[in-house]
């Protein structure tokens, strides 16, 4: 199988050749991080940034375990279990617990925040706010919850559902085009809908009627937008909006040492894309699926489109799983390399982007036995860990 890798010089606009970009594999390898713990679809790996170093991982079925960073544990916390009030069934498993992330101050506040699938309303996204227990650590105040935002779904698919905190201290939530196929809605490219955007909001303060403030610096403030069919009508954009035009961000992180923001963007036919987020970038969809035309009743003309930085034919693999960049000290030769990974073919990449140049310099593949990845994660040091749908943790590690 001949594999067909394009990449954009993001600055310059023009397409590298395959000549340009070094494409190999690197002496890495995986192993089982922790060998004694399982977990039931475990979709987010993360730390709380309080110094105690230990590991909290997401089940998509509304459970959040925590248990210290050690290879021999052999047990795993119950932190908060809120299943049922958090939709999953298997026939539609794109709903469900999607999203935690931790407040920059948690050691001080006590607060995280979720992204799940409510119960309480049919095709219902919610962002909410829980605090730790005031008496252990490990437990969180099921008591404790307080909403923030609601997101109707037009369809079971297409959630997104990371949460990230930015360097700048904000909140970003990445949400899909609302779901079917082909954005039937055309809510990629509408600036009215919080659908098909990656959204970001400040978490510290409270605006009028909202349990969260928008800050002022976000891209669409005070912007208008024609709609109808003569567009001679003009509604405010939605504030919270800080990149649109995606379909189903899996998934998205911050470099914790440059601040880049990266995010993949799952393909409709064809092609699976890489993207640094850029405020108020438009990344196409629907008129493009990646760097390519797709909607029947428009073009690729359309000049304020943002192209990948990378992209892969479904030749290759037909869904990415997006990563982070390595930035931790046990296998030097991923550091500053972000890896990934596609879930339908099991597939493994480090790729290398240069900033200055807007290019990719490298994608190298990485040895590992082919599974069907979920989502990736770090660990406070920097480690880099990812989860598959048999519920083991797995990490890289040097030579084979």
């Amino acid at each position: 199988m001949k594999y067909l890798f394009v990449v954009v010089c993001l600055f310059s606009g023009t397409v590298c050749t395959a000549a340009d970009v070094q494409e190999g594999s690197l002496d890495v390898s995986v192993e089982l991080a922790f060998p004694d713990l399982a977990f039931d679809r475990p979709l987010v790996v993360t730390h709380a940034g309080d110094g105690t170093n230990r590991i909290f991982v997401v089940e998509q079925k509304g459970v959040i375990r925590v248990f210290e960073n050690d290879q021999d544990a052999e047990e795993s916390e119950v932190f908060l279990d809120i299943d049922e009030q958090c939709v999953y069934r298997d026939s539609k498993n794109e709903e469900g617990l999607l999203g935690l992330a931790f407040h920059p101050k948690y050691r001080e506040n006590g607060y995280f925040y979720l992204y799940y699938t409510t119960a309480d309303a049919d095709l219902t996204s919610v962002v909410t706010r829980f605090t730790v227990s005031k008496n252990n650590p490990n437990k969180a105040d099921p008591e404790s919850e307080i909403e923030l935002m609601r997101i109707k779904q037009p369809f079971w698919n297409h959630n997104g559902g990371t949460l990230a905190f930015g360097p700048d201290g904000m909140l970003y939530i990445g949400l899909g085009d609302g779901g079917s196929g082909g954005d039937p809605e055309g809510n990629g490219q509408n600036l009215t809908t919080l659908l098909g955007s990656i959204l970001r909001i400040d978490v510290d303060h409270t605006d009028e009627g909202r349990n969260y403030a928008i800050p002022k610096d976000n891209p669409f403030v005070n912007t208008m937008v024609k709609v109808g069919r003569r567009k001679d009508k003009e509604v405010p954009a939605a504030p919270e909006i800080y990149a649109y035009g995606l379909r189903n961000v899996w998934r998205m992180s911050f470099d914790r040492e440059t601040g880049d923001f990266w995010a993949s963007d799952v393909g409709q036919n064809i092609w699976e894309e890489i993207n640094i987020i850029q405020s108020g970038g438009n990344y196409g969809w629907n008129v493009r699926e990646a760097m390519h035309w797709f909607r029947p009743d428009g073009n690729d003309t359309q000049g304020d489109l943002i192209d990948p930085i990378w992209e892969y034919h479904h030749d290759i693999g037909k869904s990415i799983t997006g990563g982070v960049v390595y930035r931790g000290s046990r296998v030097p030769e991923l550091v500053g390399k972000y890896v990934y990974a596609d879930y339908v073919t099991g597939l493994l990449w480090a790729l290398e982007y240069d900033k200055a140049s807007g290019k990719v310099t490298s994608n190298d593949s990485l040895t590992g036995k082919k599974q069907p990845v979920m989502s990736f994660g770090e660990d406070e040091a920097g480690d880099v860990y990812f989860t598959t749908t048999f519920g083991q943790l797995y990490r890289f590690k040097s030579g084979q």
